[in-house]
């Protein structure tokens, strides 16, 4: 068994603030999470802390792009070359986040390395990118969008790898069913399934078809991204974009399970669980047992 290593990348950097003068509360999701001992529940070794730079949009308004942009430049480099290390020494990173643009990191990192794949468990594509959306700026919502080569380059095309995934490298799971880029992913041939979908088919089923899709040949291995607003809201709604409609933990857990103890996945990262937004506790408890749970049932 590949040796787990808890690293930390606690960036909010891709998040728009929750109000005027504050900043998403999401970068406190690795501390929440290790007090719950997720690093000794799942028997890891301790990877330390990536830490980001300061939150600071500065003079940035509507249309300048990418909010934060050179800020998630450095870091998504030093995330990566951290990644990298892990991956490249045969070890199973596990970084918690943060929100979901850490995932570039990952994609960044394992484009350094090879062609990979992506199964990205979360409540909506993060696909927004210019030719969908005139609202660009919060790189959180914007991350697969960025590392399928549809976005800035300053973003899209770090040390001139743009993209980092190849459409088709890449497996989506939890959109609601009336997600508004189901149609942009059909056109583009981007497998994903919907709450609706894994419930008629069974989410242990699709899992372990994904799983053995992204078993092949052609790629090196892939990686798993998993934002906690794929659960409802009625478990989990310490998220920044609650939508009803989501995954209940059983449903989670079984699709989770199959994706992380494929001998072809190469890590996983957990994001957007904000602890300002959980005073009783109950559903970072949820996310860690989850997350836990999934590696004991590998």
């Amino acid at each position: 068994m590949r040796t787990r290593v808890v690293l930390d990348a606690p960036s909010n950097l891709g998040l728009r603030p929750p109000a005027p003068g504050t900043v998403p509360g999401c970068y406190k999701l690795a501390g929440a999470l290790r007090e719950r001992r997720i690093v000794q529940r799942l028997g890891a070794s301790e990877g330390g802390v990536v830490v980001p730079p300061r939150y600071d949009r500065g003079d940035w308004q509507e249309g300048d792009g990418v909010f934060n942009a050179a800020a998630l430049a450095r870091y998504t480099r030093t995330l990566a070359d951290r990644i990298e290390g892990h991956v490249r020494a045969e070890e199973f990173p596990v970084v918690l986040g943060g929100d979901c643009s850490i995932q570039l990191g990952a994609t960044l990192a394992l484009r350094r390395i090879g062609r990979y794949g992506l199964a990205a468990i979360d409540g909506s594509a993060d696909f927004r990118h210019l030719g969908n959306s005139d609202r660009i700026g919060a790189a959180g919502g914007e991350e697969l969008a960025i590392s399928t080569g549809r976005g800035q380059a300053d973003l899209a095309d770090l040390e001139g790898l743009g993209p980092y995934l190849r459409d088709e490298d890449v497996r989506l799971f939890g959109m609601r069913d009336d997600d508004e880029d189901r149609a942009e992913m059909a056109a583009l041939k981007i497998s994903n399934a919907t709450v609706g979908e894994i419930r008629e088919w069974g989410p242990d089923v699709l899992a372990r078809a994904a799983a053995q899709s992204l078993e092949t040949p052609a790629l090196d291995g892939f990686w798993v991204h998993l934002d906690a607003d794929v659960l409802d809201p009625s478990v989990m709604p310490a998220v920044d974009s609650p939508d009803d409609g989501g995954l209940f933990p059983d449903e989670l857990a079984a699709l989770l399970g199959p994706l992380v103890g494929s001998p072809r996945c190469v890590g996983l990262n957990v994001t957007i669980y904000d602890p300002d937004l959980d005073p009783d506790g109950t559903a970072g408890t949820l996310l860690t047992d989850l997350v836990v749970g999934a590696f004991a049932a590998a």
